[in-house]
């Protein structure tokens, strides 16, 4: 581990970041350019103490998830971020293999997005970046692999109405279908999979069918403990290389639903947000 190159790194990374490029409020007048160490720790989730420590070269050996993390926040190219795994000692993903690391143009897109949930995704579900009206409709999930928790734990379903459950379930694991036979190599879903047909028999009867399909813009209905149910429009933007895409849930004007994504927006988040694992659904 470089402690002086990495230090170096983390803070030019560091001032080249507007407040606004991250979608943060600019606020008071600042002294320095760029984003505050605690900004940075906070986009990251990490400790700010931790942060700085790393900034002022005697911060302890950053996990890969921890790399990963600082990777997203401070919008770091695929070459950058490859740059910082190898200041920190610790090889970058190899290519061809699924990793967290989101891509800094779909990044700008979702820090722009402030009144219709939008959020991050991988091609087999795990939930990279979401931005607040996310959370505030269906809960934090960053870090987590939607499909597993669809499939695993019963609170998820509470998000959605019954008489979705069978078209949901089939649409993940359709689509889990094609990223395995497009990706056989790489570890992250087909241990999903595996992990699946081990510990839940819907999984294992819906895999079972063969069935196969990207997801792709569609519609979908939430139900939310406050603003009740929410007849929403799904539009996916995908990366370059199909990996990873963003989807962007919205209203048309004139409908109640429209009128109750507004509300959502005014009164954010509650104490009505799910906050532990049993009763914060992700999204499905």
């Amino acid at each position: 581990m470089d402690r002086i190159e990495l230090a170096d790194f983390l803070r030019r990374a560091r001032t080249r970041l507007a407040p606004s490029d991250v979608g943060l409020a600019t606020g008071a007048r600042r002294r320095t350019p760029g984003l505050r160490r605690e900004e940075v720790a906070q986009l990251a989730g990490m400790s700010t103490d931790y942060y700085t420590r790393l900034e002022q070269r005697r911060g302890s050996h950053p996990s890969r998830q921890m790399l990963t993390a600082l990777a997203r926040a401070l919008r770091l190219t695929a070459d950058e971020r490859d740059h910082l795994f190898h200041l920190a000692g610790e090889e970058p993903p190899r290519p061809g293999a699924s990793c967290g690391h989101v891509r800094p143009g779909l990044l700008l897109i979702l820090d722009r997005l402030h009144d219709v949930p939008a959020q991050v995704i991988s091609d087999w579900g795990e939930v990279l970046a979401q931005n607040t009206m996310a959370v505030a409709l269906s809960g934090d999930c960053t870090g987590e692999n939607m499909i597993r928790r669809y499939f695993t734990e019963s609170a998820v379903r509470s998000l959605i109405p019954a008489e979705d459950y069978e078209k949901h379930g089939r649409a993940h694991v359709a689509g889990l279908r094609a990223v395995v036979a497009a990706r056989p190599d790489d570890p992250g879903p087909a241990a999903l999979v595996a992990e699946l047909l081990g510990s839940s028999e819907e999984f294992a009867a819906l895999w079972a069918l063969h069935e196969v399909a990207v997801r792709r813009a569609s519609t979908k209905r939430f139900v939310h403990p406050v603003v009740g149910v929410l007849d929403l429009d799904c539009e996916v933007l995908l990366s370059d290389d199909g990996g990873q895409r963003l989807v962007v849930h919205s209203a048309r004007p004139g409908t109640d639903t429209y009128e109750r994504l507004e509300l959502l927006r005014v009164i954010g988040l509650q104490d009505f947000t799910p906050s532990s694992p049993e009763n914060n659904p992700s999204s499905p």
